[in-house]
């Protein structure tokens, strides 16, 4: 976890739990994968139990850290805080007890905004009567091609004030995207030495359509070999947008 982060759209990253398995394409050249395995190799205490192989990788099986959970109680001034950056809290291998400790944490913390973000919405969804909603949690899901749509139809059953789509990477067309029940989407290039380019007309249709639903947008990146190599802009402009709830 970090008080502050290179993530535009967030201030701070807090990890209760890490680890993962790759389920989806835009799984493909995880980044916090990568990261594991170089945590591990300097003696991470967080990174040091290896996942399957075939899916995950050194140092990133699921492991829950209870040490973690009262960091955002010592965070005194209010933070917008990205919840496991590094993991996916409706992950099959973390419990429900431990999800329900995380979310006691945020419901405790008013002062702060938590956005989950998971690829993983049918557990949220079968949860949700077990978990407390305050106004400060945000729950939104990963869509990278047209192929995860179904995700938006299973976070739609979850009473989060604010339900967002991340579709970074976003690696396809995303035509006719139905928005109702979103509040927010963020799109994005991919980074890194094995990056697939982003199609300039599949951030346009994303842009078009949350004009056209009243849906914030925000673009991240470009992508290319590392994060900020493209930029930001998008038709000459930054979009920034962000949900009407921390809207000035």
């Amino acid at each position: 976890m970090a008080d502050g982060t290179g993530i535009e759209w967030t201030e701070a990253t807090w990890n209760p739990t890490t680890g993962c398995d790759r389920i989806s394409p835009g799984c493909d050249n995880c980044y916090a994968l990568t990261l594991a395995k170089r945590l591990k190799a300097m003696g991470n205490p967080k990174y040091q139990v290896d996942g399957d192989p075939r899916t995950s990788g050194p140092g990133f099986a699921i492991t829950e850290h209870p040490s973690a959970l009262d960091i955002p109680r010592r965070w005194s001034a209010p933070r917008i805080i990205f919840v496991n950056s590094m993991s996916d809290l409706f992950h099959a291998r973390v419990s429900s007890p431990f999800i329900r400790d995380v979310f006691q944490v945020m419901e405790e913390t008013p002062r702060h905004t938590y956005q989950l973000l998971t690829k993983r919405p049918k557990r949220a969804a079968r949860m949700a009567d077990e978990l407390p909603w305050p106004g400060n949690v945000w729950l939104g899901v990963s869509v990278e091609t047209s192929e995860q749509l179904w995700r938006l139809d299973d976070l739609r059953r979850v009473p989060a004030a604010i339900r967002f789509v991340s579709a970074e990477p976003l690696l396809g067309s995303l035509e006719g995207l139905d928005l109702s029940g979103m509040h927010w989407l963020i799109a994005g290039g991919e980074s890194g030495p094995k990056y697939r380019e982003l199609d300039p007309m599949w951030v346009r249709e994303l842009r078009d359509a949350c004009s056209e639903q009243d849906v914030a947008f925000f673009f991240k990146q470009w992508g290319g070999r590392t994060p900020k190599r493209n930029g930001r802009e998008l038709d000459g402009q930054l979009w920034d947008q962000m949900p009407a709830s921390m809207r000035a």
